[in-house]
């Protein structure tokens, strides 16, 4: 489908609040994958894990299965919870940032574990042939090394539940979705930016 935006700020809003539900939705009972049905048969979903290793998911199910499936079990409990967004109609774009939290109490200081820094999803919405919108792309960033930090903190605890555990052995270039850059079925940067039909600065 074209990559020329036609929505208006109202129907990107009501879709994002869409979204919003179906996360809390997840989060209560645990399983990510229904939100698989917010994204586009074609869509991609991607993020950098270190220089030498990207995840990348290609299509409706593979976003089920592996990004929203693999990649989220285990973290029973854990929530993702939206401090701020913005929403841009003009590109049909929107960036959400969140923090990602354990729902675990760290006894040493009576807080909940939670990975420090930045963390958030830049989004692309499109309208599909029957009207509906739908992600055509997601690409998500957070500290890696803040990330695993956070995961040693709360296994020492001891708190750790067994799901998360086997989790994460879960690890590699052998995990479903998991490439070396040069690999990647996907661009890092979403296809169209990659393409450059969002260039806002020319090279000096």
């Amino acid at each position: 489908m074209s990559s020329t935006p036609t929505l208006s700020r109202a129907e990107i809003d009501e879709f994002w609040e869409s979204w919003l539900e179906i996360n809390r939705e997840a989060e209560r009972t645990g399983d990510w994958r229904v939100m698989a049905e917010w994204y586009a048969e074609d869509a991609t979903y991607g993020w950098m894990l270190t220089p030498d290793e990207h995840f990348m998911a290609v299509g409706r199910d593979q976003i089920r299965d592996w990004a929203i499936g693999i990649e989220m079990d285990g973290f029973d409990g854990w929530h993702y919870d939206y401090q701020a967004t913005v929403v841009d109609e003009k590109n049909a774009m929107i960036v959400g940032f969140w923090k990602q939290r354990s729902g675990l109490t760290d006894d040493a200081t009576g807080r909940e574990f939670e990975v420090p820094g930045l963390g958030g999803s830049w989004f692309g919405v499109e309208r599909q042939s029957d009207g509906e919108l739908k992600f055509s792309w997601q690409r998500d960033w957070f500290d890696f090394g803040a990330m695993a930090h956070t995961m040693g903190a709360v296994l020492k605890s001891g708190k750790a539940p067994e799901s998360l555990h086997a989790r994460l052995k879960v690890f590699g270039l052998e995990v479903p979705g998991h490439y070396r850059p040069e690999d990647l079925p996907s661009p890092v940067w979403p296809p169209p930016v990659e393409a450059g039909e969002f260039v806002t600065q020319d090279p000096a």
